[in-house]
């Protein structure tokens, strides 16, 4: 049969109206608008009445039947954008203020070890510069060693000399005593023989000079001699005795220097072996810092490159969520726009058929 345009059969073939519709051409509601309004105007329908209305009749049918199609095309996106937000899990936001906690807290223990790090340098430069500086003393006190050992080897090598020239002496003392007691037995040798002599002579007496007294001469002599003996004894023995002294003053005060450099050298010695206890505690003491810093900053740098990790996971995954969000807002807007759009020519061909209804009143209803 013929199909009939009225406003019942509109609202009875558009059924529900869609939620969300995509964009259609306005072009249809240009040319029925177009097809409308000329009737409108004229007033009544010309010779080709059926062909317009047949026209009118097939376009609404298709413009239909394109409305149902989007319809169940945009059910059908919005059954798939439900189910992929059932699917989808609910994304917390990952709170990162106890990681920046921790991240401060093990900055400031990285601080704490770097100052503990530059106070034990400090204190190992200082000893190490102590430790030069008592080398330096001990050097110098070495050397004092050295020269005060080479004066006791020349003290002795003098005292062996005056040791030796002192059993020359002695010697030079008792050959001299020896040739003082030869000297006194031939003395009294020769008064004897002299003695015996004049006692077997015969006593003449002649007038002639006097004759010198031998006896007394001979005792001036023995006693020069024995002057000369005495003298040179007692300057022999008061230079000895002087030698002595003073190489007993030498040994004394060489002694005293001598063990006054030995407790130098037992005191530098002993001070040297606490300074190098000392320096090698400090050494083991700062390669043990030196494993431990560094096992630290070894520990503290695999954490921060884990949370690193995971910071840069979760913001990939951030970026990944905007990007999605982005995405689905973009075509949120669109398939708004689409039933917006939609919706605004439902209406506006409602309102053309609303009017053309109103125009076509009569053979509608003698038609129906």
């Amino acid at each position: 049969g013929r199909n009939i345009f009225c406003k019942k059969s509109l609202l009875c073939s558009a059924g529900t109206r869609p939620s969300t519709l995509p964009q259609l051409s306005d072009r249809p509601d240009r040319e029925l608008r177009k097809g409308i309004v000329g009737l409108k105007n004229e007033g009544i329908f010309n010779s080709n009445e059926k062909k317009t209305m047949q026209f009118l009749n097939d376009r609404l049918a298709c413009y239909l039947e394109k409305v149902r199609h989007l319809e169940q095309e945009n059910a059908d996106l919005e059954c798939k954008i439900r189910e992929w937000y059932e699917c989808q899990v609910p994304y917390i936001c990952t709170d990162f203020q106890a990681f920046y906690k921790t991240l401060e807290e093990l900055q400031q223990q990285i601080l704490c070890a770097k100052t503990n790090n530059a106070k034990l340098v400090l204190q190992i430069d200082n000893a190490r510069l102590a430790a030069d500086d008592f080398r330096t003393k001990f050097e110098s006190e070495q050397v004092i060693h050295q020269s005060v050992d080479a004066d006791i080897n020349g003290l002795r090598r003098i005292m062996d000399e005056l040791t030796l020239c002192r059993a020359d002496l002695e010697m030079q003392l008792e050959s001299l005593k020896e040739e003082l007691l030869c000297l006194k037995k031939n003395h009294e040798e020769e008064a004897s023989a002299l003695q015996c002599q004049l006692g077997a002579r015969v006593n003449v007496e002649v007038d002639a000079a006097p004759s010198c007294d031998l006896n007394k001469m001979l005792n001036d002599i023995r006693c020069q001699y024995e002057n000369l003996v005495e003298n040179n004894r007692k300057d022999v023995e008061a230079w000895f005795s002087t030698k002595m002294e003073e190489l007993n003053q030498q040994v004394i005060s060489s002694g005293e220097q001598l063990q006054c450099c030995q407790t130098e050298i037992t005191d530098l010695r002993r001070t040297t072996q606490a300074l190098e206890i000392d320096l090698e505690a400090q050494t083991s003491m700062k390669s043990t810092l030196e494993c431990t810093l560094h096992e630290t900053e070894n520990r503290y740098a695999s954490q921060l490159a884990h949370l690193q990790c995971l910071i840069t996971n979760v913001e990939a995954q951030l970026a990944e969520l905007r990007c999605d969000m982005e995405r689905q807002n973009q075509e949120y807007k669109v398939l708004l726009d689409m039933k917006t759009r939609l919706e605004t020519e439902i209406a506006t061909y409602r309102r053309l058929l609303e009017g053309e209804d109103w125009v076509l009143g009569p053979p509608c209803t003698s038609g129906c």
